[in-house]
């Protein structure tokens, strides 16, 4: 197997190191490298003014991990963390060569903006000895004159740059796609980079950090199982329980976060396109026993199948959440505010058709979720009966005690 050598801080990584990676791998750039191999270092002697990266090494090898998940042309390999110090290129080639046995000499992958300075790199002549060198554009439109035999890549530069990465998280400005998603994740996840510092994504942080890793899984298995129709509305839907979150928390209801909103949203149709005899056995888990509505068309269990895949496969344990999935088709008696929402943002998304323009309106500008809640549930309610639709027990009783509160 021939291999690419491709090290760096990785502090953190970011979508320009993906790129290179790719390109060296790729037509019309492709070099017959199969595998490119990321190695951050421990301690960078380019870059011994840096703080803090022997601190992060563990968090930078797990974001070069998950960042390269699925793809068996990329790896990781952390010699230069164990070994610890200063890394150096001719220790961590001589090291991949003997564990790794490649076909020939490996690939050094390295940038114009470090190529001038390479003959003075420790062990130069030495590494030239045992790699080929393969020079990228960072900086420069063009070929660079070095004294060296070398491989120069005419890729488009891209503009990115860990340190430029580093300082807008720690100012919270523009910086979540210039990482990989799942990079994006651990570093709110960690509070990593002084993002816990910053005011606004202080008040957010602890949330996030529980539920970013939730919501992308969640998201992500929604966006396969459902059709494209399907998965939009659920986007939509936790899209606007997002934004209504955002208007009605308050220190009574801590649990309208518009993280929990969302999650609840993206997920509430999770299991909408399962067989029915699928969504019958999955629906016995709640223990909720199955009425005869739905026993005669369960689909009507879709939500309460979505709770249960939503408990069982991706571990969510929150009530709040978990209700809101379960209730947003017929409601209940003593739904909670987050259910509230769902229910309300599942009837009223923008992609929704036919749907009374002020009642819409209402999910956006009303200021009193229950008055919202009973316009919603009156206006679904009206709509099943015009279409000569069964009514749930539920969602009878649920008017009923709703119209009592009025």
């Amino acid at each position: 197997m021939r291999l690419a050598i491709l090290g760096g801080s990785f502090n953190p990584i970011h979508l320009g190191h993906l790129y290179l990676a790719d390109l060296v791998l790729s037509p019309p750039h492709s070099l017959k490298y199969d595998r490119v191999i990321m190695v951050p270092a421990y301690r960078s002697p380019f870059k011994l003014a840096a703080e803090g990266m022997e601190n992060n090494a563990h968090h930078r090898l797990e974001m070069i991990a998950a960042s390269i998940a699925g793809d068996p042309r990329l790896t990781v390999d952390d010699c230069e963390i164990e070994r610890g110090g200063v890394s150096y290129t001719a220790d961590t080639l001589a090291d991949i060569i003997r564990r790794y046995q490649p076909e020939g000499k490996p690939g050094l992958i390295i940038g114009d903006d470090i190529a001038a300075d390479f003959p003075q790199w420790n062990k130069s002549e030495q590494i030239l000895a045992m790699a080929d060198i393969i020079i990228a554009r960072r900086t420069h439109s063009g070929k660079v004159s070095v004294p060296y035999p070398n491989i120069q890549i005419a890729n488009d530069a891209i503009g990115i740059s860990s340190g430029q990465v580093r300082e807008k998280i720690a100012e919270d400005a523009a910086w979540r796609y210039l990482v990989p998603s799942a990079a994006r994740v651990i570093i709110e996840k960690k509070g990593l980079y002084g993002l816990e510092n910053t005011s606004r994504s202080s008040s957010m942080l602890t949330d996030r950090g529980l539920l970013a890793s939730y919501i992308l899984h969640v998201e992500e298995a929604a966006r396969e199982s459902l059709s494209l129709e399907r998965f939009l509305h659920s986007r939509n839907t936790a899209l606007l329980s997002w934004d209504m979150c955002r208007r009605f928390q308050t220190a009574l209801t801590p649990e309208l976060t518009p993280e929990l909103g969302y999650l609840a949203g993206i997920a509430h149709d999770l299991g909408k396109q399962l067989p029915d005899k699928m969504q019958l056995k999955l629906a016995k888990r709640d223990g909720k026993g199955i009425s005869q509505l739905e026993k005669d068309k369960p689909s009507l269990l879709h939500g309460r199948v979505s709770a249960v895949l939503l408990r069982e496969r991706f571990n969510v344990q929150n009530d709040a959440v978990l209700e809101a999935v379960a209730m947003h088709t017929f409601g209940g008696r003593d739904m909670g505010p987050l259910a509230k929402i769902v229910y309300i943002a599942d009837k009223l998304e923008v992609f929704r058709d036919n749907i009374n323009p002020a009642t819409r309106k209402l999910a956006f500008t009303g200021s009193d979720l229950d008055e919202i809640f009973i316009t919603v549930l009156d206006y679904t309610v009206t709509s099943l009966r015009s279409r000569k639709l069964k009514l749930s027990e539920e969602t009878m009783n649920l008017l009923e005690k709703m119209r009592r509160i009025q």
